[in-house]
């Protein structure tokens, strides 16, 4: 018995991209694929060294990044050797009402190019993003502050890129802002004595 998805994006490692699915959209010509990587992007990011030095520690490992990107059914039987047609083993989702194809294929190749996730920090918004900023706008944790980059907003935004084997993805990676750090109140007693010494 082969993996199950989710067994399968927890199962990556650094540099392994995942087609996750396929999901039907409006236009009967085209299918929106979901790809998951694990990417650990150095350059830019003040945090890199701490999570590269716990990646055994649980609480440090994140989650696989994603992106959804839109493609010609025709291209994609052509290219990748993917049937997307009706006759494809297609399940809806009662919740969202959608219909998905699992595919579930480690590295996808075009030929001798990889798909892999690249990732582009910006802070202009898309429509989209502007209008949606409390969910869009990038963030500390699900629910944290935004993350912001000399005062503006950051989306973070992803897209495929085809890279020979051995070859990673550039990413823009934005500075953020340095956090403020609360000072200890000083009372008229001094420290010692809020703390009951």
């Amino acid at each position: 018995m082969t993996q199950s998805l989710t067994a399968q994006i927890a199962n990556l490692t650094q540099g392994q991209t995942l087609l996750v699915r396929a999901r039907k959209v409006k236009n009967p010509d085209k299918v929106q694929f979901e790809f998951a990587e694990k990417v650990t992007a150095t350059e830019g990011n003040p945090n890199a060294l701490l999570s590269m030095l716990n990646q055994s520690d649980s609480r440090f490992t994140s989650g696989a990044r994603r992106c959804y990107e839109t493609y010609q059914i025709a291209d994609v039987a052509r290219l990748l050797n993917i049937n997307c047609g009706d006759d494809a083993a297609w399940v809806l989702e009662p919740e969202s009402g959608h219909e998905y194809l699992e595919l579930g294929i480690m590295n996808p190749k075009i030929g001798e190019y990889r798909m892999r996730i690249q990732i582009r920090e910006t802070i202009v918004a898309d429509d989209y993003q502007a209008v949606n900023i409390d969910t869009t706008a990038k963030r500390k944790g699900k629910e944290g502050e935004f993350i912001m980059h000399k005062g503006q907003h950051i989306f973070s935004n992803t897209n495929m890129v085809p890279l020979k084997e051995g070859v990673d993805p550039t990413h823009t990676l934005l500075i953020a802002d340095a956090t403020a750090v609360a000072k200890p109140a000083v009372f008229s007693g001094g420290i010692a004595n809020e703390l009951g010494m």
